[in-house]
């Protein structure tokens, strides 16, 4: 994968898949600037502490960014067992901010890649609520439009992961066209990851069971960050608007 020197951002750097993409990156020659609520605990290039929930602290964040960077990989999440607000805060409109705070910073050949789940499959089911929710621009009009369309908290977690692949779906190419930044997202099945035990309790105990016979086992970190990678390299150049499994499968087994 061709990524030396290009600057990468990194969200939800300090555990699990954030860390093992920042890994990945510096690995293949990667610049790469952290940015999570928490201190890492690996070496980066360069690290900015940021609540992702809200709209000035991501505004501060990008000011703190160099000029001109190559690559956003947000992957900064809470699990649905979080405050559905903070759910749909961080996973869904603080992410849409960010990405559309630092896309002028990214140069023309620039990516972002944008974490979802296999949880968000079911987007074909409420595609024209999740439409005209990608259609409202801005953090705060975003709440707005979810207080009028209130989120079970039961199902917010599935909920703003299918979002987030509409969004990515429907914004992708504008953003391309318009200054050659791709972005696509991944979609992860489980992964051991410090939050898996919440998955596990937000799912309960007769899905995880029911869906026990479907997989090997759960993934490791490293195997979704370099797919994450891959789609900041210069060998994805032509990869646009697509939501990547990365599950062993397990999401083949509903066809």
């Amino acid at each position: 994968m061709k990524l030396t020197n290009k600057k990468i951002v990194v969200t939800g750097v300090s555990s699990g898949i954030g860390a093992e993409t920042a890994r990945a990156l510096r690995a293949r020659g990667a610049i790469v600037i952290g940015m999570d609520r928490n201190e890492p605990s690996l070496s980066l290039d360069g690290f900015i502490q940021a609540d992702l929930s809200h709209p000035e602290a991501i505004d501060e964040a990008v000011r703190q960014l160099p000029e001109h960077i190559d690559g956003l990989c947000n992957i900064a999440g809470v699990p649905g067992t979080a405050d559905p607000r903070l759910v749909a805060y961080v996973n869904y409109l603080g992410l849409r901010h960010l990405c559309a705070a630092t896309l002028p910073r990214i140069n023309e050949g620039g990516s972002i890649v944008n974490v979802t789940s296999i949880l968000g499959a079911q987007w074909p089911q409420r595609l024209d609520l999740h439409k005209e929710l990608a259609r409202i621009e801005g953090f705060f009009q975003g709440q707005a439009w979810l207080a009028q369309h209130p989120v079970p908290p039961e199902s917010c977690y599935q909920y703003f992961k299918e979002a987030l692949i509409v969004w990515t779906y429907l914004q992708a190419q504008p953003w391309f066209m318009e200054t050659s930044v791709r972005m696509n997202s991944v979609a992860p099945g489980p992964v051991f990851t410090p939050i898996l035990g919440d998955f596990v309790s937000m799912l309960g105990q007769e899905r995880v069971d029911a869906d026990a016979h479907r997989m090997k086992r759960p993934a490791y970190a490293d195997e979704v960050a370099v797919a994450i990678a891959f789609l900041c390299a210069d060998e994805s150049r032509w990869i646009n608007g697509i939501n990547l499994p990365v599950d062993g499968g397990l999401a083949s087994t509903y066809i």
